[in-house]
């Protein structure tokens, strides 16, 4: 007999479970995405931060402090003065017989340049040498006349008064024969003051007499300059150099001159003395320039230009002006130091250029500059650089006067 036997079939289970298994998954691939999103928005969120906070950040340029290649350059006024100068006065009076040399005449040492007529001195040599002849002729009566008192002392026929008053008499007119003796060389002296001439080699310069003018004694502060003689194969020049440039100039420093008459024609020049001292008035110390002149061609008195190459200063760089900041703490410029933070620094001005300037002081070449700091900038302020510092440096500048 046959009986029916139930069967069990296991696939709704299975399928349960594959279900369960796919919710899992499910949820398993929604935890992922949910967390990779939350990761990919943090990220952005962090990058946003950082960009954002990149952005607040003031962006500045760098340059970098150049040393000068070349020193700088200085040209001065000044003027041309003649080696040696003498104005020639009368020390006789009387009248003007003859001139021998004019303006533009070169003379030797002792070459006479002008005689004077002195009739008055004539007259008062010959009366000294008159006076001076009685007076030796006095003082020899009287020699005689001591003598002969001497010897009767011997024989006691005159007292010791009588000759002491005859020996007082000598003395008397032996000092007047030296006294006449004397008139008649200073007046000898005199008179030869009458022959003008050359106290040195040089080149007549001045002459403002003329034949029969009347002459009067003269010197520097009174009287007429007669002749003056000057010394032009060398010349000297003088130039006032302002007090910053005054210790760079030195004895035996070399300069070249220029002047209007020859353009383009440079004259080579030393210094060979300095006042060593400031005029308080100009702020500016003489300095003194030998410069030869053989072939006559420079004038003394004349207008020059004096240029001045002077030595490369060590600590001195150049910065263009637009990285200067000046505010109530002064003159400085803004520094980045090693992590990028803003460190500004006092400097002084050697010179100007206008677009460029050396800096004396403060700054040096090694310093990271910034140019045309943002308004607003203190110490320890973090920046960003847009460019690095080698791709800004300094031009050189041009030497300036």
């Amino acid at each position: 007999m046959l009986t029916d036997t139930p069967v069990i079939h296991p696939q709704p289970r299975r399928s349960a479970g594959r279900a369960r298994l796919g919710i899992v998954v499910a949820l398993l691939v929604v935890v992922a995405i949910v967390a990779v999103g939350i990761g990919v928005r943090a990220n952005e969120s962090k990058d946003l931060k950082t960009w954002t906070d990149t952005q607040a950040l003031p962006s500045v340029i760098l340059v970098s402090p150049v040393a000068a290649a070349q020193g700088a350059v200085l040209i001065l006024p000044g003027r041309l003065e003649a080696w040696s100068r003498a104005a020639i006065f009368a020390r006789v009076g009387g009248y003007l017989k003859s001139w021998k040399a004019d303006i533009g005449a070169k003379v030797k040492a002792g070459q006479l340049l002008a005689e004077i007529d002195t009739p008055e001195v004539d007259q008062q040599l010959l009366q000294a040498r008159a006076d001076l002849a009685a007076a030796k002729a006095n003082a020899s009566l009287s020699q005689t006349s001591a003598k002969r008192w001497q010897a009767m002392l011997a024989s006691d026929s005159v007292s010791k008064q009588e000759v002491d008053e005859r020996n007082g008499d000598l003395a008397a007119r032996q000092a007047q024969v030296m006294a006449a003796q004397a008139n008649v060389e200073r007046l000898t002296a005199t008179k030869g003051f009458q022959r003008l001439t050359a106290p040195f080699d040089g080149v007549v310069t001045a002459r403002s007499t003329d034949v029969g003018a009347l002459i009067n004694v003269g010197s520097d502060t009174s009287g007429q300059e007669l002749f003056a003689v000057s010394d032009v194969s060398r010349l000297r020049v003088y130039v006032q150099v302002p007090q910053s440039y005054a210790p760079q100039i030195k004895v035996g420093t070399n300069a070249r001159l220029s002047v209007p008459e020859y353009p383009g024609e440079p004259f080579n020049a030393t210094v060979i003395a300095s006042a060593d001292s400031v005029n308080a008035a100009s702020g500016s110390t003489l300095v003194q320039l030998q410069v030869d002149n053989p072939a006559g061609r420079l004038l003394p008195g004349a207008y020059t230009s004096v240029r001045f190459d002077l030595p490369v200063q060590p600590n001195v760089v150049r910065l263009p002006a637009s990285a200067l900041q000046f505010d109530d703490h002064g003159m400085r410029v803004a520094t980045l130091d090693q992590h990028d933070h803003v460190l500004f620094k006092t400097v002084t001005i050697a010179r100007d250029f206008g677009d460029t300037v050396e800096i004396g002081s403060g700054v040096t070449a090694a310093d990271r500059v910034i140019d045309t700091p943002p308004d607003g900038l203190s110490d320890n302020d973090s920046v960003q650089v847009s460019k690095p510092a080698a791709a800004n440096t300094v031009a050189e500048a041009k030497p300036h006067g």
